[in-house]
């Protein structure tokens, strides 16, 4: 697909430096550029090569000029960016078909323009609404509900009884309402305690790659609407995730935690269990969560505390040798003092 600069400009709401009529033809990193490319700029580290590339035209934010370049200004070059891409690489059109090597169980509900490819198994009971695709060795469990334009890529899980909304995305290799870690002691041993629950996923959501989201003991495991997780996050039994809030890649959440709305939990970083977050809280990377953290805050650090102060706590561990070597001096140089103290008091008796 080709489209001339002055019709994206239109969709995107950008202001053109250069000539309006430039041919784009695709989308390029701006050292890989060519001609016919259109390529961005979103972080000022990467303006340097703009004189350089082989791009027709450059994203960019209003504050950035080129003499030699065409360029499309914009606010937020990132995200005009993204809708760029999907102008130009529109995704394949599915075949609206059900393979006839696919597992379909009894009073299984398809609405239109379903399509199921090979070697998919999908249990008893399960709806099915319009335009929702599902790929190869992806296994459906009974009573699932899958609602419009929701795309489920290879080997993927989804047990019995979870709800998917619409136009949902789940990548490949992830595991929907697996059991919750939930066990009771019994003596030396454990006792299973039954997951009785389900997950409920709501409306354009998108799970990373294999992702384990637990269904419930009881209730449902709960990620709602316009939630994004990168790859390798768990979400554990009877989680709430609020509105627009990211996972970021490897994230691990405890059961019955409570996450507001637009929170990031950066990498790697984790909570403890039967705990709430806040709406607008941005968790650093590692970051460990011990307690309850209200709205509004950026905290990082395991325990976690306010930003600021783990910043500043970083800076000092670095230094930490070099005040251990001061203070053993300072120690001698005090115990050398007793002693000439104790001499001097020895003599006055």
């Amino acid at each position: 697909m080709e489209k001339t600069l002055r019709e994206i400009a239109e969709i995107v709401g950008g202001m053109i430096e250069g000539d309006a009529d430039t041919i784009i033809k695709g989308t390029a990193g701006i050292e890989e550029a060519k001609q016919g490319d259109i390529t961005f700029i979103a972080n000022p580290k990467y303006i340097k090569h703009i004189e350089s590339t082989q791009a027709s035209a450059v994203v960019c934010s209003p504050e950035v000029s080129a003499d030699s370049k065409v360029l499309l200004k914009v606010e937020n070059p990132y995200l005009a960016y993204a809708k760029i891409i999907h102008l130009l690489h529109p995704p394949m059109k599915e075949s609206g078909k059900i393979d006839e090597r696919a597992a379909i169980g009894e009073n299984v509900r398809l609405g239109k323009n379903v399509t199921i490819y090979p070697f998919v198994f999908m249990g008893d009971g399960c709806v099915v609404e319009d335009g929702v695709t599902v790929y190869p060795h992806c296994f459906i469990g009974k009573n699932v509900t899958i609602r419009k334009n929701t795309l489920i890529h290879p080997n993927v899980t989804v047990s019995e009884g979870s709800v998917i909304g619409k136009r949902v995305i789940i990548h490949s290799g992830t595991v929907i309402g697996s059991d919750g870690f939930g066990f009771a002691k019994d003596g030396p041993q454990y006792y299973k305690i039954p997951q009785l629950g389900i997950v409920q996923i709501d409306d354009d959501v998108e799970i990373g790659a294999g992702n384990t989201i637990d269904r419930a003991v009881m209730g449902r495991t709960w990620i709602k609407r316009g939630v994004k997780t990168d790859n390798l996050v768990h979400v554990a039994h009877n989680v709430t995730v609020g509105e627009d809030t990211v996972l970021v890649a490897q994230v691990g959440i405890s059961g019955s935690t409570k996450i507001g709305n637009r929170v990031i939990l950066a990498g790697q970083s984790s909570t403890v269990g039967h705990i709430t977050i806040g709406d607008d809280v941005i968790v650093g990377a590692r970051g460990g969560i011990s307690k309850d953290v209200s709205s509004g805050q950026v905290v990082s650090g395991a325990p976690h505390m306010p930003h600021r102060i783990w910043l500043k706590a970083t800076r000092t561990f670095e230094k930490l040798p070099e005040m251990r070597r001061a203070i053993r001096v300072l120690e001698k140089k005090i115990k050398d003092l007793e002693c000439i103290m104790k001499s001097l008091e020895g003599g006055n008796e």
